[in-house]
């Protein structure tokens, strides 16, 4: 299929020279770069970094007790910072 597209000519500059250090066509270079760019983007909704949500749901209970230690600290008064 044929279509008309504008862009920047920073960016055709660079991919036709691209395409041409790789040998190919920059109608190759463009229809590759459209394939891994639609490979990438994960389904609506479902977005990669979602794997990790939750991942170090297992060190809550580590960060309260730290937490708890710095409040603990903070309170006390130490007498040789009134003198």
């Amino acid at each position: 299929m044929k279509t008309t597209l504008e862009i920047p000519d920073a960016i055709f500059r660079r991919a036709k020279s691209k395409a041409a250090e790789r040998g190919i066509p920059l109608r190759q270079f463009v229809t590759e770069a459209v394939e891994d760019k639609l490979k990438d983007n994960p389904a609506p909704g479902k977005q990669p970094w979602m794997k990790l949500a939750g991942g170090l749901k297992h060190l809550r209970k580590e960060t309260a007790r730290i937490n708890k230690i710095i409040e603990e600290e903070f309170e006390q008064i130490e007498p040789e910072m009134w003198q």
